[in-house]
């Protein structure tokens, strides 16, 4: 696996991805993360990837040139999480391919924002996601060395909040 630094050339293979992610989840029951509908035929989900794409920083796991995973970062929070007074490096997408599910793909990502932070000066890395249903993926992510911190809800959509020290 090789990871590289990606850009707006990206966001289709993001997309992609979501769709994917999107696809499974619903078939095992568990829409309540990203919704059933493919995020491509959405324009305003459309429309916050290629944002995404452009405006953080990304970067693409690859396993024999084929994408496997994409991963944005940014130096500071989404707009429904609070800021902090430190500097910290945030993690706004954490995406696998399906076809490499179960791969370490997500673990190596979340390894290079680790690295990321450090050279950057942060001494924190944050990451949200879905606190509802079975809390696998928040069991996920404390699996890689983050600690939740706060429960939050966008809407109805409960979120959950997690750090890590990173040291410098």
């Amino acid at each position: 696996m090789q990871i590289r630094k990606g850009g707006p050339d990206d966001a289709p293979a993001m997309l992609a991805m979501l769709d994917g992610a999107v696809a499974w989840l619903a078939a095992n029951g568990r829409a309540g993360q990203w919704g059933s509908e493919p995020w491509s035929g959405d324009p305003r989900r459309v429309e916050r990837i290629a944002g995404m794409a452009r405006d953080d920083e990304i970067w693409v796991a690859e396993v024999n040139g084929r994408a496997a995973g994409v991963m944005a970062v940014a130096s500071g929070p989404p707009h429904y999480v609070d800021p902090i007074d430190e500097p910290e490096l945030y993690i706004t997408l954490l995406v696998t391919d399906r076809a490499f599910a179960g791969h370490g793909v997500g673990g190596s990502l979340i390894a290079k924002a680790k690295d990321e932070a450090r050279a950057k000066g942060a001494g924190l890395l944050r990451v949200d996601c879905y606190g509802g249903a079975d809390g696998r993926l928040v069991e996920y992510y404390r699996r890689n060395g983050f600690e939740p911190v706060a429960a939050f809800k966008v809407g109805t959509w409960p979120g959950r909040l997690l750090s890590q020290r990173v040291g410098g």
